[in-house]
Formats: structure tokens, C-alpha cells, sequence
């Protein structure tokens, strides 16, 4: 399974999920929750601390690496993401296959396809660059140093604020699954599919950089 690390741009250091980090979890989640429409989203210290507890289950049971969003200048937390759904390629073959796991010795393996999910942000670092940032950090991550071949992405489709962002990636469409599970509002909902193969990564890398480029700098949160 993928060991915890931490990664380090200019506006966010992407930190493995710890339980040090809860009361700054609980800090960037409140306020109004129809912000969180969509996402699991942990509201209050206790709801924090379980939060961080089911994601170090995540990565012991090889499933998950969950990170808090930090920002750089101010060290506090603006919210969490992580990689998920490991797909694991290599041989030799074993029988009988466990999907998800990977063959020979799990500490040293890395995934040929993850997804990129579980992402939310405070409120107020929305805009700011952030959100930009912390998933160049992982998909450069993924593409350069695991050498992945298909990263991928998912948002309820009623979410048009997620699907927006992942398209601005410059992420391809892979359609839509309807009635694809249960929301968190209780409704039936369907899923907008993406993903992003590795001989396209140098593309999205311009792109992402690209908008980097054209964007004013607004760190007054991140300053603070």
C-alpha cells in the first residue's frame, strides 16, 4: 500500500490525516452546511476525531491515503482530500485474486490506477487557489513518482461546482453511471465519471500550471 507523505507546493502542504489534526478539521467544517451538500464532511471535535479514525483505518486496510490541506504561510487546516480505490496491476498473477490488493509484498507496492476523492475545502479557501493546488500536488505525485496510468474523479452530478473544477483540470469525461448509489441527502443519485490517463498528464500539467499563470493571487486567507 502507498506509505503516508507529505507534499509541498506553494500555497498548501498536503499532510497525512492524523488525529492532531481533528480540531482543525472541525474549525474548517463549520459554519453552513449546505456547503457540504454532497460530501461526507465531519461537523463538530468528536465527529472529527471519528473522521480521522475511519481514514487511518482506510490506509491500514490498504484502501485509502487521506491528507489534511494545510496552508503554507498560517499552518492551519482548510480541509482534506485523499487518493482512494487502489487498483493494483502488477504480476505475477495469485489465485484466488483479491481485487484491491496488491500482489507480493504490500508495504512496497504502488498502484497502476488510484482515484482522487473525499476532497472539501472551508468555505472561505474556496477561489483562493487552493483546491488547484493541492491536486496538482496529487496528481504530479501519482503521474511522476507512483507512474500510474489512469488517475480518476467522481462528483454527484448534481454537484456542478465539483464536475466544474474537474473539468477545468482538463480531465475527460468518461459518462455518467444514473442511479448509480444512494446520496447524501437520501436521494437516488447518478455519478459523473472522469479520469486522466498518464500520456495526457503532460497536457493537464500545462493546463493546470496555465491557470496558475492567469490567476491573481488571493492568500489573504492563507496569510492569515
Amino acid at each position: 500500500m502507498p506509505v503516508p507523505l507529505t507534499l509541498t507546493g506553494r500555497l498548501v502542504r498536503l499532510e497525512p490525516l492524523a488525529p492532531q489534526h481533528a480540531s482543525g478539521i472541525a474549525e474548517a467544517a463549520a459554519g453552513n452546511r449546505d456547503e457540504y451538500a454532497f460530501t461526507p464532511v465531519p461537523q463538530g471535535v468528536d465527529e472529527s476525531l471519528e473522521y480521522v479514525a475511519q481514514a487511518l483505518a482506510g490506509h491500514a486496510a490498504g484502501t485509502s491515503l487521506a491528507f489534511a490541506i494545510i496552508g503554507v504561510a498560517s499552518g492551519r487546516v482548510l480541509g482534506s482530500t485523499r487518493f482512494t480505490r487502489f487498483d493494483y496491476w502488477q504480476g505475477p498473477l495469485v489465485w484466488p485474486l483479491v481485487h484491491g490488493l496488491p500482489p507480493g509484498d504490500p508495504l512496497m507496492a504502488v498502484p497502476d490506477a488510484a482515484e482522487i476523492g473525499n476532497t472539501w475545502l472551508s468555505p472561505q479557501a474556496r477561489g483562493t487557489g487552493i483546491n488547484l493546488e493541492s491536486k496538482m500536488l496529487l496528481l504530479q505525485h501519482a503521474f511522476e513518482t507512483w507512474r500510474v496510468r489512469r488517475i480518476s474523479m467522481r462528483a454527484d452530478v448534481r454537484n456542478h461546482r465539483s464536475r466544474l473544477a474537474i473539468e477545468r483540470l482538463g480531465a475527460t469525461s468518461d459518462g455518467v453511471r444514473r442511479a448509480h448509489s444512494r446520496g447524501l441527502d437520501g436521494e437516488v443519485r447518478s455519478t459523473a465519471f472522469y479520469s486522466i490517463l498518464d500520456e495526457e498528464w503532460p497536457i493537464v500539467r500545462a493546463t493546470i500550471e496555465g491557470q496558475f499563470s492567469a490567476r491573481p493571487v488571493r492568500n489573504r486567507l492563507i496569510d492569515a
